[in-house]
């Protein structure tokens, strides 16, 4: 059984390598992210998810791996910023609030079926003052990335609370993933 990640996200990989996984092969899916109206954060994330895995050709000894993560602010989905403006606003809309990461896990199998797995992260940022908006911002580090920032990176100094996946926020939930593919019969390094 070859696995095909089903993204081209560097920290995807990282975060396989993590449970000693190397995809057999990298896809990039081609679909349209846009969310559809009044549609809510989870149903969102999943179809995306789902969306990616199915936009992938699939040979009969592949199963196919793809993910992905959005930042909800009540019904509200921050997605990737489209400038600096658009940063600035999700930055000042996340500024001191809870806000939830859900990051969705599609594994179509070797029947072709697609099971999916959601992880829903609660963060809290801190109360972001101008200079640190504007520092983030001046760093380019949170454009194309959901909600405009990257846990991993700059803006894990702004988390005074995380509730559920730290690796669901970077982009793929461990734990899930892990399940999904143990339950494809895929054998973990």
């Amino acid at each position: 059984m070859r696995l095909v990640l089903a993204s081209t996200s560097p920290r995807r990989r990282d975060l396989l390598a993590r449970i000693g996984v190397t995809p057999d092969r990298i896809a990039a899916p081609e679909i349209d992210e846009a969310p559809r109206k009044g549609e809510l954060p989870r149903v969102y994330v999943q179809r995306i998810a789902l969306g990616k895995a199915q936009a992938v050709e699939r040979a009969d000894d592949e199963i196919i791996l793809a993910g992905d993560t959005t930042i909800a602010v009540g019904r509200r989905i921050l997605g990737k910023p489209d400038d600096e403006a658009d940063l600035r606003r999700m930055l000042a809309l996340l500024s001191g609030r809870r806000h939830r990461c859900l990051s969705a896990v599609c594994l179509i199998g070797l029947d072709g079926k697609a099971r999916l797995r959601l992880s829903d992260t609660v963060v809290a940022f801190k109360r972001l003052t101008e200079a640190e908006i504007d520092l983030h911002v001046a760093s380019g580090e949170g454009m194309g990335k959901a909600g405009g920032y990257a846990i991993q990176g700059r803006a894990e100094a702004f988390v005074r609370f995380l509730s559920g996946s730290h690796s669901g926020v970077v982009g793929l939930p461990v734990f899930e993933t892990r399940a999904l593919l143990e339950s494809a019969g895929y054998q973990l390094g």
